[in-house]
């Protein structure tokens, strides 16, 4: 068997690879380089000049090969890389007849417990999400903000000490709007200093967050350690890292209890099985990070199913709606809080054939918030 083309798919805010083989088998990734998907699609075309003739089962030698080749890496490099590694395991899974886990160690679960994700622009909003998940039955809620999702056209600006109490009653609010039935999943995306981060961490503390997620930038592994070790609450960060020596300079620093790798842009399943492995040894669990659509959730799972550590998995909204409903044949089942892990060979999902047609590609525009004095803010 033989890889006779690789091709990149644009569809709505997505990047997707195909792999096609002689064979008649198509594999299927899709890069999680976000902002950068353009540039991670020209990576994939320079991958394919490779790419081309060999044999899709070898795996872990092409990921290597790829890797190590121009000694150059970055964001758009690992999603184009990560997006075609998926699609090896899809084609491995496929060929051989049964799902990428089976491959990867096997099944270790049958279902996989998620978090939901919970959006507003008000306080009032992200409380009635939170309740309003409860009520569907799930029983940790993520991408749960307490500084509220502000659009980024407004400038920011706040005393410290009104920024830190009115969070902390946030917090608070969400815990009385769920009781003890649901997780809660802080997440700050890297808006706050090092001693920021400490003060709300341990005001939080008695209301028991599930993690809490990036308090500070990920650049300086040492910071985000300081932080860990000043507060009560376990730390979660990950998401934009895309190698496994950066995931263990974390884990040494004792500055992570939760991993939070990229499955689309740590180098697809082959390295975020490392990862997983990695963590293992600090007893730390895997929360693998997914803001993308119904294919980066249902490699995740593949991920989710084979690893003893794994705690919980991001699932983001509108998976059951269009356009995301649309841009795949049929996503994974979901009951009470879990998904269910698939059967199917591969990765279990297909993309549609009309997905790019029905959803045109939409760039994401280039727009940071700015603090009242015109510079720039970590939102």
């Amino acid at each position: 068997m033989q890889i006779t083309d690789v091709r990149t798919i644009f569809a709505d805010q997505y990047l997707f690879v195909e792999v096609d083989t002689d064979a008649g088998i198509t594999g299927l990734g899709e890069s999680g380089s976000w902002g950068f998907l353009e540039a991670s699609a020209a990576a994939v075309h320079t991958f394919k000049r490779y790419l081309i003739g060999q044999d899709p089962l070898r795996i872990e030698h092409h990921w290597q090969y790829l890797y190590r080749w121009s000694h150059f890496r970055g964001s758009a490099v690992m999603g184009a890389l990560s997006a075609i590694d998926i699609a090896l395991w899809d084609i491995a899974g496929k060929h051989f007849g049964v799902p990428a886990y089976q491959l990867l160690g096997g099944k270790v679960r049958d279902k996989a417990r998620v978090y939901y994700h919970v959006f507003g622009e008000t306080k009032e909003e992200l409380i009635a999400g939170c309740a309003e998940a409860r009520e569907r039955g799930f029983t940790a809620v993520g991408h749960l903000t307490p500084f509220l999702d502000d659009s980024r056209d407004i400038p920011y600006f706040k005393t410290h000490v009104d920024m830190i109490e009115d969070a902390v009653e946030t917090v608070a609010a969400y815990r009385q709007a769920v009781g003890r039935d649901v997780d809660l999943c802080i997440e700050i995306h890297r808006r706050l200093t090092p001693s920021e981060a400490i003060v709300l961490g341990r005001g939080i503390e008695p209301y028991h967050p599930y993690f809490y997620e990036d308090p500070v930038t990920p650049d300086n592994f040492d910071e985000m350690a300081l932080v860990a070790s000043k507060i009560g609450i376990p730390i979660a960060t990950g998401e934009r890292l895309f190698s496994i020596w950066e995931f263990q300079a974390l884990l040494q620093r004792g500055a992570v209890q939760f991993v939070r790798p990229d499955v689309c842009m740590v180098g697809g399943l082959s390295h975020a099985k490392k990862i997983a492995a990695l963590a293992e040894a600090f007893h730390v669990q895997v929360v693998p990070h997914n803001p993308l659509s119904p294919v980066s959730t249902a490699a995740c799972i593949q991920l989710a199913a084979c690893i003893p550590n794994f705690a919980l998995q991001e699932y983001p909204v509108g998976e059951d709606v269009p356009p995301k409903s649309e841009i795949v044949k049929s996503a994974l089942a979901q009951e009470n809080g879990f998904l269910i892990v698939p059967d199917a060979p591969g990765i279990g999902i297909e993309l549609a054939e009309d997905a790019a047609e029905r959803h045109p590609y939409v760039p994401r525009a280039v727009q940071t918030r700015l603090h009242a004095d015109g510079s720039v803010v970590d939102q």
